[in-house]
């Protein structure tokens, strides 16, 4: 889809941030020296044959980041990944698009608490599912669904492993679904055709709980894309380009990846060794064509570079440099735990140490970190910030099947930065 590159231009005309732009010759040689078990991962992951290629960027206060990086974009490539390598971040679009709420609400075009029917009148007389499990009978929601519950997936919306049983099959005769896998991928229903479009589907799906009681991973932070156009005035994928992506300086994060860089998207696998299969080629990716709608829950493109100057900002409450592209406030609160009064996620499956939920990203106690804010790709990527100690880090490969590169991340940067400290 277009971009804005005419705003990228003139914003980067005064080289925002100089000193975070990109990493200096050498300067990933340097990174793999202080960060020996990040190396090690990086290795390992290429070594099991599990990616042909992986980076790390590691950043601390206002400096520029140390990247680790080692491999190919693919198994047939020889070009090299590095910082401005592209590969798909997937869910790590959430905490972006949470982030964009916070913005908004900060500015006092919405609240936080404010539900959704005032901005899609289809929300306001919502149904439960009496048996989630088993049929298709319901009830009249007893609570409505709030700004709140779609940052914190708890609007009782289901949306990829929670879309199980009878809700499952109603999501798939409405069509709530694209395809952002691979064009070997084919969708029974066709999908909607805009946000508003998924919007109004949506709102015709019964839930699987009344909002704001329980914990369910959903499409809530897609619903919220829609909210966020509707609010802004203007395209969701416009909006995030104007107050994100543009005075940023992320000029290789889009939705679909112009032709004139789909060289350096990478190739996206299943399985590893023997087994490690291609899912979509980067030279013929499904992701060189515009998608159905821009999904705020999954559907970003992006670099290590691009990625860790929006962690950047969010660890410098805000700013980046000279430019402040959130309040502190909105900041503060967005990395936040943001549940309902009574819900947790401490039991979902596969995430230690959480504690609670923020804008579009959980907020954990893991690897040896206190309070690290961020969220995890389909493919296999990280992004997290821990903001007591204003660091961040972005971990990408691009495997459908393989997370224990993310969960482990944080564990060696930790140890990394506890050995350099120590000596």
């Amino acid at each position: 889809m277009p971009h804005a590159e005419f705003v990228r231009r003139d914003l980067l005309k005064g080289a925002i941030c100089l000193g975070m732009m990109g990493a200096a010759p050498g300067y990933a040689r340097a990174g793999a020296k202080r960060f020996p078990a990040v190396r090690a991962m990086v290795d390992g992951v290429i070594g099991e044959r599990a990616v042909p290629g992986a980076i790390v960027a590691i950043g601390e206060r206002t400096n520029r980041p140390d990247y680790i990086s080692s491999g190919t974009i693919a198994l047939d490539s020889a070009l090299q990944v590095d910082e401005h390598t592209l590969f798909r971040v997937y869910s790590m679009t959430k905490p972006i698009t949470g982030m964009a709420a916070m913005l908004l609400i900060a500015e006092g075009r919405m609240k936080i608490d404010q539900p959704v029917a005032d901005f899609i009148p289809g929300f306001a007389n919502m149904r439960v599912l009496t048996n989630p499990g088993r049929g298709v009978e319901t009830r009249p929601a007893t609570s409505a669904m709030t700004i709140r519950h779609l940052l914190t997936h708890t609007a009782g919306l289901g949306g990829g492993p929670a879309v199980k049983g009878p809700l499952k099959g109603i999501y798939e005769k409405l069509g709530l679904r694209q395809n952002l896998i691979s064009h070997a991928e084919r969708l029974e229903q066709a999908p909607p055709s805009s946000l508003k479009d998924f919007a109004d589907r949506l709102a015709a799906a019964p839930l699987l709980s009344d909002p704001g009681t329980a914990w369910s991973y959903s499409v809530g932070l897609d619903l919220l894309g829609h909210i966020i156009e509707i609010v802004a005035g203007m395209p969701f994928e416009q909006f995030l380009e104007r107050r994100f992506f543009a005075p940023l300086g992320m000029s290789n994060t889009f939705f679909s990846v112009p032709e004139s860089k789909k060289a350096r998207l990478v190739t996206s696998y299943t399985g590893k060794g023997d087994k490690l299969t291609e899912v979509d080629a980067g030279p013929a990716s499904i992701f060189l064509s515009k998608p159905a709608f821009p999904s705020g829950g999954g559907g970003l493109i992006s670099t290590a570079h691009n990625y860790d100057r929006f962690l950047a900002m969010l660890a410098n409450n805000g700013r980046l440099s000279r430019t402040e592209v959130m309040p502190p406030d909105a900041v503060a609160a967005g990395t936040a735990n943001l549940l309902p009064q009574g819900v947790s996620m401490r039991d979902y499956l596969g995430i230690p140490g959480v504690v609670g939920f923020g804008a579009g990203g959980c907020i954990a106690d893991h690897g040896g970190f206190k309070g690290l804010f961020g969220w995890l790709g389909a493919a296999g990527t990280i992004g997290f910030i821990v903001p007591a100690q204003r660091l961040r880090v972005t971990g990408l490969i691009n495997n459908m099947s393989v997370f224990d590169f993310a969960m482990n991340l944080p564990k060696a940067v930790h140890d990394d930065l506890g050995s350099a400290r120590t000596s």
